[in-house]
């Protein structure tokens, strides 16, 4: 399941094959996402901010499309929002990961999704590199019919 997901991903969202971004796990709640240093590079040796940007926004998208499962096909997700907190350089590979909210905003999310055809939901995760949190990300992500 995790290398379909990984070509999903290359196939839909061509700059995630450019960063080299495979799927590492998924639990049915958290998904983590990972990439290698170099095509990331900036011009201080370190991952560029957009590369780690982009994986934490993509990383909270193929998060919510797992857990809608195979309802997914009846919505489109898209960013609304997206901040990221960049706490240390990243000066190896590379991860990101996503979770999604648990009951009440989870089962919430849900029925809006149902009873108006749009909603939204906050998707929270975190970067690491080299065994140590490097940053964390907060993305608002909304559903609505295709």
């Amino acid at each position: 399941m995790l290398d379909t997901l990984t070509g999903y991903l290359h196939e839909h969202f061509p700059l995630s094959g450019a960063l080299g971004v495979a799927v590492e796990s998924w639990d049915g709640r958290t998904l983590r996402l990972r990439a290698p240093l170099a095509p990331n590079l900036n011009h201080h040796r370190t991952a560029f901010g957009g590369s780690l940007s982009a994986l934490a926004i993509l990383c909270g998208w193929a998060a919510l499309h797992l857990k809608l499962g195979e309802g997914a096909g009846r919505w489109r997700l898209v960013i609304q929002r997206s901040a990221v907190d960049f706490d240390a350089p990243v000066q190896a590979d590379f991860t990101a990961s996503a979770t999604i909210p648990d009951g009440a905003e989870w089962a919430r999310f849900l029925r809006t999704l149902e009873r108006h055809g749009r909603a939204r939901i906050t998707v929270g995760g975190d970067l690491l590199s080299a065994g140590r949190a490097t940053g964390h990300h907060e993305g608002v992500f909304v559903a609505s019919p295709l």
